[in-house]
């Protein structure tokens, strides 16, 4: 008897290793749009062929994470990879797996950074054509080596692009995009790999076009351009109101002049300014033109003088620029200035926040509702450390926070109980497997079976458990004390004044005010105060508790009205 008892729990323990073995792998495809009708590229085949290598290894599929008609260029913008490295950081899985490294990254850097997510969680990662892994330090070097190639050839083929579009452009052609003031017309022909398109005169936005070079030529400024064409009633091409931006960039635009102007930017992914080509590709388009040359040659000698003006100068911070907000439209509030005349000659500058829609748009949009710099904010000033000495007000605001946090607790409970519920059902389950064996009515292949499926079922249990029981913990045991509000609050004035320059203090702002709304009076209305990790952190003596990081990750909103 002691001997068959011995050799059953030296089956269970084979059968449990067995278990431990089995890998849950995680499959991720995607294909762009240009690569859906590539026989090889489909989502379908890329899903089967990696489910048949799974099963042919004795592993398990997870789930099958697939972006669909998305290109690689972006990480953050593509869903399906999102949530894969969020299940990776909660080890749902032991492998990924992909068909080619490039369905996962085609950037050399983010390829790196994606495996690095897996490696903290132990999990390994494998390409199915390439045939390499990173669970050695061969495969790792290799891996290393195939991502420099992925992203050699996708550089190989934006140059390869990139020339093309250079060549089209110096023969006067249209590289695509749309622009107001023309349509895009399709003249490719059949069998062409490239779509071909060409510029044809919209008459509607052509007439749009023409009243804003009209207005810049008779001496109205951008805004009240953009303000003047607004109320007439003119659209931009996706149906939206005109800016000043927008209004600057048409007038600056060779296009309307019947000339192709290509590559203004070195790099077509940066954005910023500086990294304008001073030498772009300028030609006589195809296209007809919609401005003469003569009212462009003379919209662009008024640009010239006007740019060559000095930008005065004036001092003073403004702190709460954009997180002020319009009372009339909700809109982050800007800086305005006026200059009056006293009556003994002088000027006097007054700086006022106004509405950003209606600086930016004009009053077709919203009017300025401004309100005086140097009151609103010596008014909120006041109010903030009010805030710092009221106790009543600190008291209520910290009852606040920890009402809005323990209003976590209940579900958490309820979750709590049913995750335990379903971890002693399985355990039962598994204790009832191995009495039928033990009892021959289920054979050893049946027992390995059954055991695989509950094994998993509790290992996938406990790891729903651990963040539920760390959260329980934590919101039972931690509070946020009046103290800590004040120390924040008292910390933030101190700050604030000793802030050497205008980024700091509008750092200082952004982190502890979440919006100031004014009411119709144009008055300060109220103030959301927000306490969240980063504000301890950065206002308080010891910092945030971590141990409420999972609790406090997110800003609670306080909203004081005045």
């Amino acid at each position: 008897m002691s001997a068959t008892i011995q050799q059953q729990q030296l089956n269970q323990q084979t059968f449990s290793n067995t278990t431990k073995a089995i890998k849950r792998v995680a499959i991720y495809a995607r294909v762009s749009t240009t690569e859906q009708a590539e026989e090889g590229y489909s989502i379908d085949e890329q899903q089967r062929l990696l489910t048949e290598w799974c099963e042919r290894n004795g592993y398990i599929v997870h789930e099958v994470y697939a972006d669909r008609g998305i290109s690689g260029k972006s990480v953050k913008k593509r869903p399906a990879l999102v949530k894969l490295l969020e299940d990776a950081k909660n080890k749902q899985f032991d492998v990924v797996l992909v068909w080619k490294t490039n369905r996962l990254a085609r950037n050399i850097l983010d390829l790196l950074k994606i495996v690095e997510v897996f490696d903290q969680k132990y999990i390994s990662f494998r390409s199915y054509t390439e045939n390499h892994e990173t669970e050695t330090s061969q495969g790792k070097l290799q891996f290393h080596m195939l991502a420099a190639i992925a992203e050699f050839e996708r550089n190989t083929i934006s140059e390869n692009v990139k020339m093309g579009m250079l060549a089209r452009a110096r023969k006067g052609k249209w590289n695509g995009g749309i622009v107001l003031g023309y349509d895009l017309e399709d003249f490719s022909n059949q069998g062409d790999k490239r779509k071909h398109t060409k510029l044809v005169i919209n008459e509607k936005e052509a007439r749009t076009v023409k009243r804003i070079f009209e207005l810049y030529i008779a001496g109205n400024g951008y805004k009240a351009i953009a303000n003047r064409v607004n109320k007439e009633g003119h659209l931009g091409k996706r149906g939206k109101p005109f800016s000043i931006s927008t209004i600057k960039t048409i007038l600056e635009n060779p296009v309307y002049v019947g000339m192709i102007r290509y590559d203004v930017r070195r790099n077509g992914t940066d954005k910023r300014r500086g990294d304008i080509n001073p030498t772009p590709i300028l030609q006589q388009g195809e296209h007809k033109p919609i401005i003469s040359l003569l009212d462009w040659e003379k919209a662009q000698q008024i640009l010239k003088n006007r740019s060559s003006k000095p930008n005065r100068v004036h001092g003073g911070t403004f702190p709460f620029t954009g997180v002020m907000k319009c009372p009339q439209c909700g809109s982050g509030m800007v800086v305005m200035r006026t200059v009056n005349k006293l009556k003994d000659g002088t000027r006097k500058t007054l700086e006022y926040y106004a509405c950003g829609a209606w600086k930016n748009q004009g009053t077709s949009v919203c009017r300025s509702n401004t309100i005086r710099a140097d009151k609103a904010e010596s008014y909120i000033y006041e109010r903030l450390q009010a805030l710092a000495t009221n106790k009543q007000l600190i008291k209520e605001v910290a009852d606040r926070v920890n009402n809005k946090r323990s209003n976590h607790d209940e579900p958490l409970q309820q979750e709590h109980q049913a995750l335990l519920k379903e971890l002693e059902q399985a355990k039962r389950k598994k204790d009832k497997a191995m009495e039928l064996y033990e009892e021959d009515i289920i054979t050893k292949v049946d027992l390995q079976q059954r055991l695989i499926k509950v094994n998993e079922q509790i290992e996938q249990l406990e790891l729903r458990l651990q963040p539920i029981i760390l959260q329980l913990q934590s919101l039972k045991v931690h509070t946020i004390d009046e103290s800590t509000i004040q120390e924040v609050m008292v910390n933030f004035q101190k700050a604030f004044k000793s802030a050497m320059t205008q980024e700091q203090q509008k750092h200082l702002v952004t982190l502890i005010i979440k919006d100031i709304t004014l009411n119709d009076k144009r008055e300060v209305d109220s103030i959301q105060i927000q306490f969240n990790n980063t504000v301890l952190d950065y206002l308080t003596e010891h910092g945030a508790d971590r141990s409420l990081a999972d609790d406090l990750s997110a800003p609670f909103l306080v909203i004081l009205n005045l």
